[in-house]
């Protein structure tokens, strides 16, 4: 039974967005979604062209609002900006939440997407690891 993770941000159009195609293509056995608190609806166009040029982009990749997750069943939460770590909501059942801050880079060059995406790899993957393992 692979884990579930939540990759929580304010807008989930972009950090949120990159770190669950990150976890899914990257850490085997272990699968995530993401949300947004105040979930912008739509992927920001270089999110979705970094993820295309590392080759890990899904389709079903979209900007999802929190009532659409809060009732699944996660082994480990993460919010990924300040705005969701302090608006974080209460989990029907009980689950462990982390945060690890990631700048966002909307509004940004392409180059800031390519390095956030870079920073999500190198900080956050090993972080997710060692939490579920």
């Amino acid at each position: 039974m692979n884990k579930k993770v939540l990759i929580l941000c304010t807008g989930n159009s972009c950090r949120s967005i990159i770190a669950e195609a990150l976890i899914n293509a990257e850490l085997e056995g272990i699968d995530a979604e993401s949300s947004g608190v105040k979930a912008s609806g739509k992927v920001n166009p270089n999110a979705k062209k970094v993820l295309e040029q590392e080759g890990i982009w899904r389709d079903e990749y979209h900007s999802k609002t929190l009532d659409t997750v809060i009732d699944n069943d996660y082994d480990l939460v993460i919010t990924v900006c300040d705005n969701a770590k302090e608006t974080c909501p209460m989990f029907p059942k009980p689950v462990k939440t982390i945060h690890v801050s990631f700048e966002d880079p909307d509004g940004q060059e392409f180059k800031a997407f390519e390095e956030t995406l870079k920073r999500i790899k190198n900080e956050l993957l090993p972080i997710v690891e060692k939490e579920l393992r």
